[in-house]
């Protein structure tokens, strides 16, 4: 019997993962714990492993969103691997065992409820044609909704009679198509006929996708009005990808450009105006999603700063070759400001606080979360106990979160749990800006570019490398003075480092 696999329980919040690849083909034998695929949620991304020994079958296509618990594969235990191509086509080559003879019966193909909140779907592709001989669990087309892609089996063995057409948008419940049922299988040409005729079978000429346009690709093709026919896909089995889409509308637009000397319409002398789309991903779906929940759940309000850095930059520069050379690990801005942030999160404990339905949440630990910009998105790993570190401790763990970030090693452990927020956008030049708090917390602290400015200093104009600092906060817990004294607080450590190192 089939051992099915589910998609793991990965996190409180989490409902559901995607498939960001699959490391076996539908039909190869697996091994006990091998890393079969890689799912990906919104918060890490993580191996699937087999749970079994044996053969592989896929249930579930790369890039698909599936439930926490819902079956992504089956593996047979003491299955067999999947016939060979040539072994497949030496199949398709002998003749049946039986014809077909019609029933008389029609089967309906209704829109099958494909989850909660989709209530219509969009026919992509039709992978058969009309009046084509379908047998049972034969993929016939491919369903869009505004979730994900899937396959669309047929439900008898017959004749397809097609009902909506190709970019068609019908409810859940409505007809796609009816299939004519009968008994037996359609006869094909044996071998020896088709090498007597001269012609090779349908199965060695043409894979079913081939000439066929992903969803991507066939919006693409649509808008710039490119008939698939004059693709050349490079896709699987000939399928036309979304690259060979964006390929051929440049190869259009440069067959299309005016000789050498004639006359530029104004409209086209600023050159290509393309346009693309792709589905947000699952991290950046749930990225927006608690954004704008933090935005309209919480009194934030923001107070801002300046801290004048020559201290901090003075320091580093005398001491950064001994500290590099005794701790392998470069002393950046970020220690300073964490110790500096966690000193004042001690004296003001509501910064540090968090609201669970009526109660406010005391932290007496300092667990400090930094945003990490990654190629897929904003994630924010946390630094545990921070308050306990050492400059070089700290320095280390911000460099090992930083690079399993942007690789996407994270785990659901490192993303949980921080209680207050540093994030810098100063890396990208932002001179001044007003972060989001990072729920359930209170708080968080922006640090920004360091710019030189002039200063009065002592009733005289000096110029000072100095950084701007905001600190967004939940009103609800948060008064102003405890807002204000808290920067002000990091503030005064920032100009003044030896205090941090002293503790006073």
């Amino acid at each position: 019997m089939a051992i099915q696999v589910k998609v793991p329980t990965v996190g409180e919040s989490i409902s559901e993962v995607t498939i960001a690849n699959w490391f076996k083909k539908d039909g190869d034998v697996v091994q006990l714990d091998e890393v079969i695929a890689e799912l990906e949620s919104d918060k890490a991304t993580f191996e699937l492993t087999a749970e079994s020994a044996g053969v592989l079958k896929i249930i579930r296509k790369q890039g698909e969103n599936v439930p926490i618990g819902e079956v992504i594969c089956e593996i047979e235990p003491n299955g067999q691997p999947q016939p060979t191509k040539s072994e497949s086509k030496k199949a398709a080559a002998e003749p049946p065992a039986q014809s077909t003879k019609a029933t008389g019966q029609v089967k309906e193909m209704k829109v099958p409820a494909v989850g909660e909140s989709i209530t219509e779907v969009t026919i992509s592709t039709w992978l058969k044609k009309d009046g084509d001989f379908v047998n049972t669990d034969e993929i016939i087309a491919e369903v869009e909704s505004d979730k994900a892609t899937f396959e669309l089996p047929a439900e008898a063995t017959g004749i397809l009679r097609i009902v909506a057409q190709e970019k068609t948008t019908l409810p859940i419940g409505g007809l796609i198509c009816r299939i004519e049922v009968v008994e037996g299988t359609v006869p094909t040409a044996s071998k020896s006929q088709q090498e007597e005729s001269g012609k090779p079978s349908a199965q060695e000429t043409q894979n079913y996708a081939a000439g066929h346009p992903s969803p991507a690709a066939a919006k693409i093709l649509d808008e710039k009005g490119i008939p698939a026919s004059q693709v050349t896909g490079t896709g699987v089995g000939g399928r036309i990808t979304k690259e060979d889409a964006l390929k051929s509308e440049r190869a259009k637009s440069e067959s299309k450009s005016p000789g050498q000397g004639a006359a530029v319409p104004a409209a086209q002398a600023g050159g290509e105006r393309t346009e693309r789309r792709e589905k947000m991903t699952s991290l950046r779906r749930t990225i927006a999603r608690r954004l704008v929940s933090v935005k309209n759940e919480t009194a934030m309000l923001t107070t801002f700063n300046e801290v004048d850095m020559k201290p901090i930059m003075d320091l580093r520069a005398k001491y950064k070759d001994q500290f590099k050379e005794k701790y392998g690990v470069g002393l950046g801005f970020m220690s300073f400001f964490t110790k500096a942030v966690c000193a004042a999160l001690k004296e003001f404990p509501a910064v540090n606080a968090s609201i669970d339905n009526d109660e406010i949440v005391y932290h007496d630990y300092c667990d400090i979360s930094i945003a990490v910009s990654t190629p897929r998105g904003l994630v924010v790993p946390v630094i545990r106990n921070a308050d306990k570190l050492t400059f070089d401790q700290i320095e280390s763990e911000v460099v090992r979160l930083a690079t399993r970030g942007r690789d996407g090693k994270l785990s659901i452990d490192e993303m949980t749990g921080g209680t207050f927020s540093i994030t810098n956008g100063g890396v990208f030049g932002s001179m001044l800006s007003t972060p989001i708090i990072n729920p359930p917390q209170a708080a968080i602290l922006g640090m920004h570019n360091i710019v030189e400015r002039p200063v009065v200093i002592n009733k005289e104009i000096v110029v000072r490398p100095v950084m701007f600092v905001a600190l967004s906060y939940d009103h609800r817990i948060i008064d102003g003075r405890e807002s204000v004294s808290f920067l002000v607080r990091v503030k005064q450590m920032l100009e003044d480092p030896g205090r941090l190192i002293l503790g006073v």
